[in-house]
C-alpha cells in the first residue's frame, strides 16, 4: 500500500497535468466561441432566429463534439498510442507494421497519413489567424469607431507571438494552464448568465432536436455544418499532444472542465439570440455586460494566442518527424530547452507560416470570411486518422474486420458528411488549405521519391561492401593513423566518400567506422536499443544507429555510448567522412523532370548532415561527388 504522501505527490502530479493540457492541448477547441455560433447562423444560410432552429444547431454541435471528440479520439483515437505518443504521424507508423495482403495497400497508409500530416500545416496557418482576429473583433462591440484598428492590432499580436518562437516556450507554458483554468471558467460563468434567462436551450441534448432541424430545413442544414465543424477544431491538436500529457490528464480535462464550459458557453449564447436576435452580428461579446468588454477581449486575445501557440508547436513537431522519416529535407532545428526535448524552433517554418497568416489576414479582413478557409483541413485530417485507425484496429489491434468496420464507419460517414458541406466553401477560400496541403504532399512525395533514387544511382555506381572488404589487403594504399566514420545510408555498398579519399589521398585510416543513422516507427528508444556494432575485417566496424521519429541524432552523443561496446572514440583523433552529391537533373526514368528540378532546388537549400547531426564541423571531411538523376 503506498504511503499517504506518495499518493499526495500523484494526485498533485495529475492535476498538474490536467491543468497543463488544458493549455495546451484544449487552446484551438477552446477558443471556437468567439467566432463559431455567428458562423452557424451567417446571412448566407438563410436560417430564421427562431427556437427550433436556434436548439436545432445547438444540439448538432453538441452530438457533434460528443461522438467525434468524446467518442472518436477520446474512447478510439487515443487508444492508438506508439509507446505513449500521438499524432497522425505516429498512428501512421502504427499502420505501417502491419502486414498488407496486397503490395499496393502500404503506399494508400502512407499517401493517407502524409496527406493528413500535409494539411496539418495549412490548419497551423488558419488557427493563429482566425483566433486571434476573432478575439481582436471585441474592439468592435465595444467601441465601432475601433473597426480599422482590428486588423492592425491582430497583425501586430502576431508578428510578436512569431518573434517570441525562438525563446522558446519553456519560460511561459507554465501559464497556460492557469490561464486556459480562467478562460473556461469565464466561459462557463457567462453561459450561465445567459441560460438562466433562457433555460429552454438546454434541450439541446435531445437529439430529435438536431434531426427535426435537418428534416425541416434540409439544404440549410447541409450548408450550416460547412460552420458546425468550427466548434470541433484541435481534435487533431488532442490527439497529437498525447505524448506531453497522457491518456488520463487529457481526458480529465476535456470531460470535466473543457467540455462542459464549451457546451455551457454555446447554450448561452443560444439563450442570447432568442431572447436578442440582433446579438448574432457577435454572440459572444454581447453576452458580457459593457464594463467587462475589454477585460474579456484581453482575456480572449491571451487564450487565442495560447491556442496558436499548440498549433505552431504542432506544426514543428510535425515538420521534425517528417525531416526524420524521410519525407522532408533537413531544416535548422533549435533547440529552446535543456530538459523538454519536444521543445524545438524551426526558423524556416516559423517565418514561413508568420508570412502565409498575414497574408490570410490581409486577404480575408475578418473572421466571417475566414472561416470559410477553416474547417476543409480540419475534417479531411479527421478522415485520414479514421482510414489509419481502421487499419490499426483490424491489424494491430486484432479486431475482427466487421468489428473494426462497425466502429470506424459511423465516425467515417459523418466527418465524409462534414466535408461534403465543407467542400461549399472552396470558391470562398477553402481552397487555401487544399492548395497548401496539396503542395506539402507534393513536396513530401518528391523529397521520398528523390532520395530512393539518389539512393539508387549511388548504389550503382560504387561496389557491394563484402567484395571491398574481402580486397582491400591488396589495393589499400598507405594506412594512416587515427579514425575515419562514413556517414552512410546503406551497409550494402561502399560509401563514395571511403572510395573517393583512397582514390585521390591515396590512404586509408588504421580503423574505419561505416555508421548509418536509421529512424525507427517508434517516437523514442532507449539507449540499450539505440547502437549496433558489427566488426567485418580488421579495425573495420560497421555502426548502426537508431533513433525514434521525435528524437535527435546527436553523433558525438552516439559516440560516447560505443564504449560500452569495447569501441572508443577519442574526438580529437576522429575525422567524419561526408559525400557531398551535386545533382543534376536528367531525362532518365525514376521522376518526372520538373520533379527532378524542384528535388534538386531542396537538396541545395537543405541543411549539412554535419549540421543536423551535430557533427563538430573541424573533423568533418567532404568528398565531392556528381550525380545524374
Amino acid at each position: 500500500m503506498q504511503p499517504a504522501s506518495a499518493i499526495d505527490i500523484k494526485v498533485k502530479g495529475q492535476m498538474a497535468l490536467t491543468v497543463g493540457a488544458l493549455g495546451v492541448v484544449f487552446g484551438d477547441i477552446g477558443t471556437s466561441p468567439l467566432y463559431a455560433l455567428k458562423e452557424c447562423f451567417s446571412p448566407a444560410y438563410g436560417l430564421t432566429l427562431n427556437h427550433d432552429n436556434v436548439i436545432g444547431i445547438l444540439s448538432l454541435i453538441f452530438w457533434s463534439m460528443t461522438l467525434i471528440i468524446s467518442i472518436k479520439y477520446m474512447a478510439f483515437v487515443m487508444r492508438a498510442d506508439n509507446r505513449g505518443e500521438g499524432g497522425i504521424m505516429a498512428l501512421l507508423a502504427l499502420a505501417l507494421r502491419a502486414q498488407y495482403r496486397h503490395a499496393w495497400l502500404r503506399p494508400v497508409m502512407i499517401g493517407f497519413g502524409l496527406f493528413g500530416a500535409a494539411l496539418f500545416f495549412g490548419d497551423g496557418m488558419i488557427t493563429p489567424a482566425i483566433s486571434v482576429v476573432s478575439a481582436v473583433e471585441g474592439l468592435e462591440v465595444a467601441a465601432p469607431g475601433l473597426k480599422p484598428f482590428v486588423i492592425p492590432i491582430s497583425i501586430a499580436v502576431l508578428i510578436g507571438l512569431f518573434m517570441l518562437q525562438r525563446r522558446g516556450t519553456a519560460s511561459v507554458g507554465s501559464l497556460f494552464g492557469p490561464v486556459m483554468v480562467i478562460w473556461f471558467s469565464v466561459l462557463t460563468v457567462l453561459g450561465i448568465i445567459n441560460i438562466w434567462k433562457s433555460p429552454e436551450v438546454l434541450e439541446l441534448m435531445d437529439p430529435s432536436w438536431a434531426l427535426l432541424f435537418i428534416v425541416e430545413n434540409p439544404i440549410a442544414s447541409f450548408i450550416a455544418l460547412g460552420a458546425v465543424i468550427l466548434t470541433i477544431t484541435g481534435a487533431e491538436s488532442i490527439y497529437a499532444d498525447m505524448g506531453h500529457f497522457g491518456r488520463g490528464p487529457i481526458r480529465k480535462a476535456w470531460f470535466f472542465m473543457a467540455f462542459p464550459a464549451l457546451m455551457i458557453n454555446y447554450s448561452g449564447q443560444g439563450a442570447l439570440l432568442l431572447i436578442d436576435p440582433s446579438a448574432v452580428e457577435n454572440p459572444f461579446y454581447r453576452m458580457v455586460p459593457t464594463w467587462g468588454l475589454y477585460p474579456l477581449i484581453g482575456l480572449a486575445t491571451v487564450a487565442a494566442v495560447i491556442a496558436s501557440q499548440a498549433v505552431i508547436t504542432g506544426v514543428f513537431s510535425i515538420a521534425r518527424q517528417a525531416m526524420l522519416l524521410g519525407y522532408l529535407p533537413r531544416f535548422q532545428i533549435n533547440h529552446t530547452s535543456e530538459s523538454q526535448q519536444g521543445q524545438i524552433y524551426i526558423p524556416f517554418f516559423n517565418w514561413v507560416l508568420l508570412i502565409a497568416i498575414i497574408l490570410l489576414v490581409l486577404t480575408f479582413q475578418n473572421s466571417s470570411n475566414l472561416a470559410a478557409v477553416y474547417g476543409i483541413a480540419i475534417t479531411m485530417t479527421m478522415i485520414c486518422d479514421a482510414v489509419l485507425l481502421l487499419v490499426v484496429a483490424h491489424k494491430i489491434w486484432g479486431w475482427r474486420p466487421w468489428v473494426a468496420t462497425a466502429v470506424v464507419a459511423p465516425f467515417l460517414l459523418i466527418e465524409l458528411t462534414f466535408f461534403a458541406a465543407t467542400t461549399l466553401k472552396i470558391i470562398a477560400g477553402g481552397w487555401f488549405p487544399l492548395f497548401v496541403g496539396s503542395l506539402s504532399f507534393l513536396i513530401m512525395l518528391t523529397w521520398k521519391r528523390g532520395r530512393d533514387l539518389l539512393n539508387l544511382r549511388l548504389g550503382a555506381e560504387t561496389m557491394p561492401l563484402n567484395l571491398f572488404v574481402n580486397s582491400i589487403g591488396a589495393s589499400a594504399g598507405q594506412i594512416v593513423p587515427g579514425t575515419a566514420v562514413f556517414m552512410t545510408t546503406s551497409h550494402h555498398h561502399v560509401p563514395h566518400s571511403l572510395l573517393h579519399n583512397m582514390k585521390h589521398n591515396k590512404v586509408i585510416h588504421e580503423r574505419n567506422v561505416l555508421l548509418t543513422v536509421s529512424i525507427q516507427d517508434v517516437p523514442y528508444l532507449r539507449d540499450d536499443e539505440r547502437l549496433r556494432i558489427e566488426k567485418i575485417a580488421h579495425e573495420f566496424y560497421l555502426m548502426t544507429a537508431s533513433y525514434g521519429f521525435k528524437e535527435q541524432p546527436d553523433i558525438p552523443e552516439l559516440l560516447s555510448l560505443s564504449a560500452k561496446q569495447g569501441l572508443h572514440f577519442d574526438m580529437m583523433d576522429t575525422s567524419f567522412f561526408v559525400a557531398r552529391e551535386r545533382l543534376v537533373p536528367s531525362h532518365q526514368k525514376g521522376m518526372f523532370y520538373w520533379q527532378q528540378k524542384l528535388f534538386v532546388a531542396m537538396a541545395r537549400n537543405a541543411v549539412p548532415a554535419t549540421d543536423f547531426f551535430n557533427i563538430p564541423t573541424n573533423r568533418v571531411v567532404e568528398m565531392g561527388t556528381q550525380i545524374k538523376l
